[in-house]
């Protein structure tokens, strides 16, 4: 017998933190072959080559599609899109997988996806029918959606907003979020051996900062990273604990503003190019706030009953918990945020604070749901539309 292909592709070091319990569910089942593509920012020096740590972790890796530019414009961005369906093109016809595996929305899984489409590949796509209206990420998202024949939403909202799309209700699955996995069966490092690895003493107060470019907003960048920075300031006595932009549009913007704000501040603020997953969720867990617009201070925070101050419109129509407070990127409201995250009445709320993503075992699911679903005719049942009442 055969084994069934199942090809998985990643692109950032977050992204494969979501997907390396899904990887080893794989890896370790007899009738299954993990194949593996790296691309994007795992290639890149500027970014950490992050693809060494997959390989660290036991995996193989089996093509590497090299698609970023030396450049975070929209004319960039959109040259290497073209340059990653190109890469990809070549990569699955050597692999010729049975099923590809893509997780979110960002533009290089948009790459793979129209790669496979046109191959005729069967695409299982994870976290499809979400809402982030400050972003790109919200149409490039639909399009892999539509473009793919097996769904796992991370919530029953979005589920049904899938089969609303036209997916097939029998092909669209509610197992929560890979990311809760983390948090269940990840062995954590203790405060003392965290203080150790990144000089920041997490019995004291720490506010980790996850800030990502709004990339339907054009130009914002700078003046929200200014007025972020402005409001930090108005707490001298928090560490701070910043991680680097990801490879976006004036993601650049955001490194550079926080590399000089680390450099004026090295008494109290570290900065790192890639915790890794082990050491952003222990980082996670031990700190006193998540500020920024990263969806971990939406997913992952809460588990950990840890506020979070949500700023701008890049998270704008995701499910949040109680603990999640929204706020502009305006110095003013950020403070005014952080404030009201660190009153006595806010933090007893927390203990009330419950998942909206699930509750774990989510790898376990969706690799269940790859090696048993049947493939036979697949491609063209998908694209039929399906009136359903959700």
């Amino acid at each position: 017998m055969n084994k069934r292909k199942i090809c998985v592709v990643t692109g950032t070091r977050a992204e494969y933190g979501l997907l390396y319990w899904l990887m080893k569910e794989i890896q370790s089942d007899p009738d299954l072959e993990l194949q593996i593509i790296a691309t994007g920012m795992h290639l890149s020096p500027e970014f950490g080559l992050t693809y060494k740590q997959i390989e660290e972790d036991g995996f193989v890796i089996n093509e590497k599609v090299e698609m970023l530019l030396s450049s975070d414009t929209p004319v960039g961005i959109a040259k290497s899109l073209g340059l990653g369906t190109i890469g990809f093109a070549d990569s699955l016809n050597r692999l010729k997988p049975d099923i590809l595996v893509l997780l979110g929305d960002r533009f290089e899984i948009l790459a793979a996806a129209q790669a496979a489409m046109i191959a005729r590949i069967p695409i299982a796509h994870i976290h499809g029918g979400e809402l982030t209206e400050g972003l790109i990420d919200d149409p490039i998202r639909h399009s892999i959606t539509k473009m793919s024949h097996i769904h796992f939403t991370a919530a029953e909202e979005y589920r049904k907003r899938v089969i609303q799309m036209g997916e097939q209700p029998e092909r669209v699955f509610n197992f929560g979020a890979p990311g809760i996995d983390n948090i269940f069966k990840l062995n954590l490092p203790s405060k003392e051996q965290l203080k150790k690895d990144l000089q920041i003493d997490f019995e004291q107060k720490v506010f980790l900062i996850t800030y990502h470019p709004t990339t339907l907003e054009e130009g914002t960048t700078k003046q929200q990273v200014e007025e972020l920075l402005s409001a930090l300031d108005s707490f001298p006595e928090v560490q701070l604990l910043f991680t680097k932009s990801n490879s976006d549009t004036e993601g650049r913007i955001i490194n550079q503003l926080f590399e000089e704000y680390v450099k004026k501040n090295k008494h109290r603020a570290k900065i790192s190019t890639t915790l890794g997953q082990v050491r952003y969720l222990a980082s996670l867990k031990y700190c006193s706030l998540v500020i920024g617009n990263s969806s971990s201070g939406l997913i992952e925070a809460p588990l950990f009953k840890v506020p979070t101050i949500n700023i701008g419109d890049r998270q704008r129509g995701r499910l949040k918990a109680k603990s999640v407070i929204d706020c502009s990127p305006s110095k003013d409201d950020i403070i005014r945020a952080i404030k009201l995250s660190q009153s006595k009445d806010f933090q007893n709320s927390l203990k009330e604070v419950t998942s909206l993503y699930g509750i774990g075992d989510t790898a376990v699911k969706i690799k269940e749901k790859l090696k048993e679903i049947d493939l036979t005719n697949i491609l063209k049942k998908s694209f039929f539309h399906v009136d359903v009442e959700v």
